[in-house]
């Protein structure tokens, strides 16, 4: 593991969370608030943005800033940067969180499936990177980069293409600043969620598919069991910044699926290949 900065504490480290309308973002936010963290919040969703806020500073947290914007608009982040930096300096956590999903095969996606997923998840934290993280250098404090991946930016999930080629994207963005960053003691963590009971479960889009098919409610089902709660996954998130790991998983699934996927390439491959061909069984005739 590569040593950089530790954050024993958040108390009263200046945290930029984005997503913070809902699911891990929302938990995130509270966590960190419950830790000492002073919060600047945002998301496109302003009306769970302010509800973010309520909950924070009902429990005595702090959130010193919102502002409701699109972060995958270069723009609206760097007017919102450029504001924060003159009211209140450069950030001690930026926390990339917010994130949409699609699934599909590729003859069913459609090009704007693949232009929004890149755009919100890939770009969208790459803009939140250009504008936060070189104040932080100048400052010369330290911090840590927290960017949220997914299981699909390290395994082959079924129908994925799109939402995976965000991801994995992600993923190598921050295996290179982790070693980029080593030396203005800035930490990089890479969160791999696995399944988490978010309004992303309810409202992801399935290209091509019917979801109201009943053997498809039944696997999003059998999905919302196996799932953990955001609140998990946000304790996960924190412990990772606290114990500077840069791998942060949730949950065990994902930790041990990508190391059997290192360990054993051929039962990997049988085992994806297996499971896309199940899948394939949801498609309309073609």
């Amino acid at each position: 593991m590569v040593s950089t900065s530790s954050a024993k504490t958040l108390q009263q480290k200046k945290t930029l969370v984005t997503g913070a309308a809902s699911g891990i973002g929302r938990a995130t936010a509270l966590a960190a608030a419950a830790e000492g963290a002073e919060l600047f919040l945002t998301d496109i969703n302003e009306d769970g943005l302010k509800e973010t806020v309520e909950l924070v500073t009902g429990k005595g947290g702090t959130v010193r800033f919102t502002k409701a914007l699109d972060i995958s608009d270069f723009d609206a982040v760097s007017a919102f940067a450029a504001e924060v930096d003159d009211q209140f300096g450069s950030m001690d956590i930026v926390m990339n969180v917010a994130g949409i999903s699609a699934w599909g095969t590729v003859e069913n996606l459609e090009h704007r499936h693949w232009k929004s997923l890149i755009d919100v998840n890939l770009m969208g934290p790459i803009h939140v990177i250009e504008n936060f993280v070189p104040p932080m250098i100048a400052a010369g404090r330290g911090g840590h980069l927290v960017n949220v991946s997914s299981a699909a930016g390290l395994l082959a999930l079924p129908w994925h293409a799109a939402y995976s080629a965000s991801k994995f994207g992600l993923r190598g963005v921050s295996e290179v600043l982790r070693y980029d960053l080593k030396r203005h003691k800035i930490a990089v963590h890479l969160v791999v969620p696995g399944g988490v009971k978010t309004p992303l479960v309810e409202s992801v889009e399935i290209a091509g598919v019917d979801r109201s098919d009943p053997r498809i409610q039944r696997y999003i089902h059998a999905f919302e069991k196996r799932a953990i709660t955001p609140e998990r996954a946000a304790d996960a998130i924190i412990e990772g910044i606290k114990k500077n790991r840069f791998m942060v998983y949730t949950s065990f699934d994902i930790r041990f699926g990508y190391w059997w996927a290192r360990k054993f390439a051929y039962p990997y491959e049988k085992a994806m290949q297996a499971a896309n061909d199940r899948f394939s069984t949801f498609l309309p005739p073609a």
